[in-house]
């Protein structure tokens, strides 16, 4: 299906994950039947240091009754709010898991942070691929070109699928705003022109969110337009400065507190979903560097 200047309309199918305020998408191509997923939740209960895979098991049940194939395991950047479940997805589903190419930076950053072990090697080589600025791919016959969108994390990529944008952390539904720019690598500045990238597409363009955290007590949302976004977003609409920008998100920032699963995502995810690797007794560690945030 293509809408009226030609795009192609991807099949979206977005799965809400109220613990986190994720969403994980399913991005199919109608004539094809293959699909990406993106930005996928292994579920962590923090008390209790477990996992489960309830949220990708929505995923999985999904994909089965639409006898859908899967090309991708699409990540935006290294969350630090949830695992992801890419390796669990990839290992019953197939596919290949792959991110911004600039992952390598969050890697080489944490890895010292969290005394990693030698064997990890802060060069991308734990993702099947990296993606490039402007590179395209494929999703059966649908085209996809990822946008290189740091300011939140130097690794934030947007993919763009035929007149669908899949921002990550860089927008919120214009009610929310924006992303923090606070953690190590983030920036304001470079968020501000990132955006400002996204909003140059056309204006029909549909934006999806990684997230939403509804205000005022309405229901969760996460699909938005180019035009939504420039005429209503609380921080970034047209009109808005750099300079007042960069002042609203670092004051902002400051009065925020640090993600609860901070620390166990980054470690995971900056190793495309793996576990740290097993200690000499057989379990998994994850570590918590003290008076590091």
């Amino acid at each position: 299906m293509s809408n009226s200047d030609g795009a192609v309309t991807p099949d979206v199918s977005g799965f809400y994950d109220a613990a986190t305020s994720t969403i994980t998408y399913v991005v199919a191509d109608p004539k094809t039947n293959r699909a990406a997923v993106i930005d996928s939740v292994l579920d962590y209960n923090p008390h209790a240091a477990r996992t489960s895979t309830r949220s990708a098991d929505r995923v999985l049940t999904y994909v089965s009754e639409r006898g859908l194939g899967i090309d991708w395991h699409l990540e935006t950047h290294a969350h630090a709010d949830h695992l992801s479940a890419a390796v669990y997805l990839k290992e019953k589903l197939g596919g290949r898991i792959a991110i911004g190419e600039h992952i390598t930076k969050v890697q080489d950053t944490f890895k010292n942070i969290f005394n990693a072990e030698s064997q990890f090697i802060p060069d991308g080589r734990q993702f099947d691929h990296l993606f490039r600025d402007n590179e395209s791919f494929k999703i059966g016959t649908l085209t996809a070109r990822v946008i290189h969108t740091p300011g939140h994390t130097p690794a934030c990529v947007t993919y763009l699928i035929g007149n669908s944008a899949f921002v990550g952390d860089t927008l919120f539904m214009p009610d929310y705003g924006t992303a923090r720019c606070d953690f190590p690598g983030g920036n304001a500045h470079t968020l501000y022109r990132s955006i400002r990238r996204l909003l140059e597409l056309p204006v029909e363009t549909k934006l999806y969110m990684c997230h939403d955290y509804p205000p005022g007590g309405r229901a969760p949302m996460w699909q938005s337009t180019v035009a939504e976004e420039r005429e209503k977003n609380i921080h970034v609409h047209d009109g808005i400065s750099e300079e007042a920008f960069v002042t609203m998100r670092t004051n902002r920032d400051k009065s925020l507190d640090m993600p609860v699963l901070l620390l166990p995502s980054v470690q995971v995810n900056m190793r495309a979903g793996y576990l740290p690797p097993a200690e000499n007794n057989g379990i998994h560690y994850l570590k918590i560097p003290i008076n590091q945030f």
